[in-house]
């Protein structure tokens, strides 16, 4: 998949810009708060519908009534464009080759996969935030898995619902058995899809790791279960648990076990990199994993998707800023680098550079 152009229009501090990105590297160049970052978050959204924003018309510039993104693209030989328009005063619309397309359908469509400063926290952070990882690299590949994921946390939300009316004595006990029937194969899907993309990610990760360490570390992914031992039969084994833990959860007024508390684990040269890992060791394999999602919705989708590097550079040593470059080169894909030091990179001939101020493209150098 290669991005031919972004055109922006009241995105955050950017009134409008239009970037006719190299189909290899590309570097925005600025000093903090110029808007470099504006511009990647504005590819991750078009691409998950995700931001840092805590609303959505937090991304339109101020004192605008509306913000735009349009991007261009080709994937698999074809061309598309997508646009998305955010508005003070009407519901979001989204279009994709001028025909108007729902969030869930999105998934899929424009994959890009985005590093940022705030993902180092993969590691000391909440199983939630591994979980979030590995669903959004999931349903990137697989646009269903989402689909399944969102029909699996309903069903939970219905039988906590129902868990608290027992516990009222506003219902009957036995008015659980539809329900964990139901919830034991949505949770075996969802299982299912999360241990074989696991499966896949432990090689990768691994590779990736052993690319970036000039082959010095190794780094061991594992899915972690709760409750349940064994990937074996997963629904009828579910299914029991719900079953013994039912007292507690109703005592409890929500459900105890699940996907929603599975969690990832990370060894680092056999060690628990959460517990005995550096910091640079930490920022390494968040690079690592980010590079494996890369490599496994490739593996998925024939194309790799669209990288995207917030200050990467200023987070990993000279060493392996150089081996990551040449990785990226040598496997030739598109990627888009904020960085406020040219120095990161080799001094000749080297990507195309962007030179960001107060949200404009001041000056361009090519390759």
């Amino acid at each position: 998949m290669i991005v031919t152009e972004i055109f922006l229009q009241n995105w955050r501090n950017i009134t409008e810009l239009k970037i006719l990105p190299e189909d290899d590297i590309n570097i925005f160049l600025g000093e903090n708060a110029q808007g470099k970052t504006n511009i990647l978050e504005s590819i991750n959204y078009a691409s998950l519908l995700r931001s840092r924003a805590v609303k959505e018309s937090d991304l339109i510039r101020w004192g605008q009534d509306n913000a735009l993104i349009r991007i261009t693209f080709s994937k698999m030989g074809v061309r598309h464009e997508l646009a998305i328009e955010i508005s003070e005063s009407r519901p979001r619309r989204m279009l994709l080759d001028a025909n108007p397309i729902r969030p869930r359908d999105l998934l899929g469509k424009l994959n890009s996969v985005l590093f940022a400063p705030e993902d180092l926290l993969m590691f000391k952070g909440s199983p939630a935030l591994r979980r979030k990882f590995l669903d959004a690299q999931i349903s990137q590949a697989s646009p269903l898995y989402f689909i399944e994921l969102t029909r699996y946390t309903r069903l939970v939300e219905q039988r906590n619902n129902l868990l608290k009316r027992i516990r009222e004595g506003q219902a009957d006990i036995n008015e659980l058995d539809l329900w964990d029937e139901q919830l034991s194969l949505a949770n075996a899907t969802i299982l299912s899809k999360r241990i074989a993309a696991v499966k896949k990610l432990k090689v990768l990760a691994d590779y990736m790791q052993k690319e970036i360490s000039a082959q010095r570390e190794n780094l061991l992914v594992e899915y972690k279960m709760k409750g349940l031992t064994s990937y074996k039969n997963i629904a009828t084994n579910f299914y029991d648990l719900l079953t013994t833990r039912r007292s507690k959860d109703v005592e409890r007024g929500y459900t105890s076990v699940g996907a929603q508390y599975d969690d990832l684990r990370f060894l680092l040269n056999g060690q628990e990199l959460k517990q005995f890992g550096s910091q640079g060791q930490i920022r390494t394999a968040t690079l690592a994993m980010k590079l494996s999602e890369l490599q496994f919705i490739k593996s998925e989708t024939g194309e790799f998707p669209l990288l995207l590097l917030d200050d990467v550079m200023s987070e990993l040593d000279s060493s392996r800023r150089e081996l990551l470059l040449n990785f990226l080169r040598r496997e030739k894909i598109q990627t888009v680098i904020t960085a406020t030091e040219k120095s990161y990179f080799p001094p000749h001939s080297f990507g195309k550079f962007f030179f960001v101020e107060s949200g404009k493209i001041v000056r361009e150098v090519s390759p």
